[in-house]
């Protein structure tokens, strides 16, 4: 009788429970979302083995296959295994297995590669971790995004940044793109990596005091938020879109959870935070699957997500745009689906005193175009719900079928003119704040937040094209606005690329002043042998056209960082330029797509500069270099660079 009663006791709290996890209303999902919510407890690789011996093994270990070896798949990072068993060329392949299975193989297939971080024991810090008081938490510096940092947090002003000189680097293995904004407490640096990497590192000299892996490439800046008991949290989405919330001192997972409006949805800006709130922005990887035969296109938009900071609960979601449903079908017979897209690509801005959220939006991706498209919306923090919208570009439907011509191309297709651009909130009209916004169509907008989004000026920078214009983000210090302008060279007739970097009055929209960027060599060129880091520290090292090759890239694609005196600005060809924010003057610069071995004793190289800004304190500049999404440099190295005086 007593074994019974002690058997009833055991069991009624695990029917609880197994029931609170929906395992009986849905047993096969909720144990597949069980095993991945409690991933840092269980044997996930060989569950992750045993799926790929069963649905992967057939071709991959059959040499008459020609497909890559188990080992071969190993040395590639989780989420490029992901992204091909989700949206690539392994997609109809993998279509029958669930997403947690393909992650679950992905998983596996990683964790059997030997040796990719045997480095990490000899690169251990000897001292605590420290983490201290936020320096820096979040993509746009501050809930307003200007991507300012005072002269007192700097370190670096004109009379110190020309003695910018390397102290050490930090090489990742399975990386080629380096595109997650580190943050910054005391004196440790968070570095997440597309490899599923999430690295603790001393500022000072690059050694590592925590490492630990999520279950994707991490792809968002990180952020640091707060509980509503006050801890801390290290907070970014995969990419796969799940958030995750660590803690700063261990980097345990607080709490996970996916942000995803469609299978398709990645986080592309980073997540804001304000008073226990967390904002997320949705877009879709079907802007790319779009250009491959046989999809349906297309069916996804994109949005923004609220969840709570303590919990990761969801408080609300804005859809950009209708569900779409079936509008007819292209002449290859495949269904045609619509309204669709408006990505958000952009980092929201927090605007406590209206109590809104500013974000910008991309094209339709197939019609009907909707009027929330290439847009800037502002949405109520509290409801998500839409306040008013400022549409620059009407009519913009483009996915990638247009490069390729694929049948998912829609008739009369847009030029693709989305918001990447964070939306800045400027103080600098005396008496008045407005909105700054700069679109890949070369155009930067102010907009009046106080008369629902009116236009109060506009200033044409470059004429823009799909990679062109305004791209990640600009600067503000003061009245001084900091545009950097991507611009690629495109066979379009009438066009003329500007890549550059340029200041426009913040109150006016008249440019200050311009500093073109060109390719200072011939395309192509080969690649060089490797150097050591000791040689290009001392100048060994030969110019980036002889050391590397020539990039066919060179523009300003990255969001900028600026100071009361400086602008610094990451380029296409892997150089970062330090400006003279008054004139526009280069008063330092620094090749980076150069072979080198890191400090950590993994050889790497840097190569184009994107998507991320620079990270700047206390006379430090982190720089992270290697970008290789649409045929640019790739690279896998964090570069600290330091004042000597």
């Amino acid at each position: 009788m007593k074994k019974r009663y002690l058997v009833l006791l055991l069991l009624v709290p695990l029917a609880y429970w197994l029931a609170s996890e929906g395992v009986f209303r849905d047993p096969v999902k909720a144990g597949e979302a069980l095993v991945m919510r409690h991933a840092d407890k269980l044997p996930l690789a060989w569950f992750g083995g045993r799926l790929y011996d069963a649905h992967c093994a057939g071709c991959h270990e059959n040499p008459a296959m020609k497909a890559p070896t188990r080992q071969a798949l190993g040395n590639q990072s989780r989420e490029a295994i992901l992204v091909a068993l989700e949206f690539g060329k392994m997609q109809p392949m993998a279509a029958h297995l669930s997403q947690q299975q393909r992650r679950l193989i992905a998983l596996y297939l990683t964790d059997s590669a030997e040796g990719v971080y045997d480095w990490l024991a000899d690169a251990a810090c000897e001292q605590p971790l420290d983490s201290g008081a936020t320096r820096v938490g979040s993509w746009g510096l501050g809930p307003h995004n200007r991507r300012f940092v005072s002269s007192a947090d700097a370190g670096i002003d004109r009379s110190n940044v020309g003695t910018l000189e390397l102290a050490w680097t930090l090489a990742l293995p399975r990386v080629t793109d380096m595109r997650s904004q580190p943050a910054l407490l005391g004196d440790t640096l968070y570095l997440g990596d597309r490899a599923g990497m999430l690295y603790a590192l001393d500022r000072h000299t690059g050694c590592i005091h925590r490492q630990r892996e999520v279950m994707a490439g991490v792809r968002s800046a990180i952020t640091v938020a707060e509980g509503r008991n006050g801890e801390r949290l290290l907070v970014f989405a995969d990419s796969l879109a799940t958030v995750f919330a660590l803690d700063p001192d261990t980097l345990e997972t607080v709490w996970q959870t996916p942000a995803k409006l469609f299978d398709s949805s990645v986080v592309t800006g980073s997540i804001s935070h304000h008073a226990g709130r967390l904002y997320v922005p949705v877009s879709s990887y079907e802007v790319a699957v779009a250009g491959g035969p046989g999809h349906a296109c297309c069916q996804s938009h994109g949005g923004v997500i609220a969840l709570d900071a303590e919990t990761g609960e969801q408080l609300w979601a804005w859809h950009a745009t209708p569900d779409a449903t079936l509008q007819g079908h292209n002449a290859d017979g495949s269904a045609r689906y619509g309204p669709s897209g408006a990505s958000v690509w952009t980092t929201p801005a927090i605007d406590a005193a209206r109590n809104r959220l500013y974000i910008g939006t991309g094209q339709n991706l197939s019609r009907p175009a909707t009027d929330t498209s290439d847009a800037i919306i502002a949405l109520d923090l509290d409801s998500g719900e839409a306040i008013w919208r400022y549409q620059a570009t009407v009519d913009d439907v483009w996915n990638a079928a247009c490069q390729n011509g694929g049948a998912n191309c829609p008739s009369q297709p847009g030029p693709d003119f989305d918001f990447g651009a964070s939306v800045i909130i400027s103080d600098a009209a005396e008496g008045r704040q407005m909105l700054l916004v700069g679109q890949k169509s070369g155009v930067v907008h102010a907009l009046d937040p106080d008369a629902n989004g009116a236009l109060l000026w506009q200033q044409r920078v470059s004429q823009g094209t799909t990679n062109g214009g305004v791209h990640w983000g600009m600067g503000l210090a003061g009245e001084r606005l900091i545009v950097p302008v991507a611009d690629p060279e495109r066979d379009i007739p009438g066009y003329t690329p500007a890549p550059g970097l340029y200041a426009l009055d913040a109150v006016t929209g008249k440019v200050l002043w311009a500093h073109p960027v060109s390719r200072d060599c011939d395309f192509p060129m080969e690649h060089a042998p490797l150097v050591g880091l000791a040689q290009v520290r001392a100048g060994g090292g030969q110019p980036l056209a002889e050391q590397y090759r020539c990039s066919f890239y060179y523009g300003l694609s990255a969001a900028t960082t600026v100071t009361p005196e400086l602008a610094f600005s990451g380029a296409l060809d892997g150089r970062v330029r330090a400006f003279d924010i008054r004139n526009g003057e280069l008063l330092w610069q620094a090749a980076t797509a150069v072979p080198l071995r890191g400090d950590n004793g993994v050889d790497g190289h840097g190569g184009a500069i994107d998507v991320t800004g620079q990270v700047v304190y206390d006379g430090w500049l982190y720089v992270l270099s290697g970008y290789s999404m649409f045929g640019q440099l790739p690279g896998n190295v964090l570069l600290a660079y330091r004042v000597t005086r």
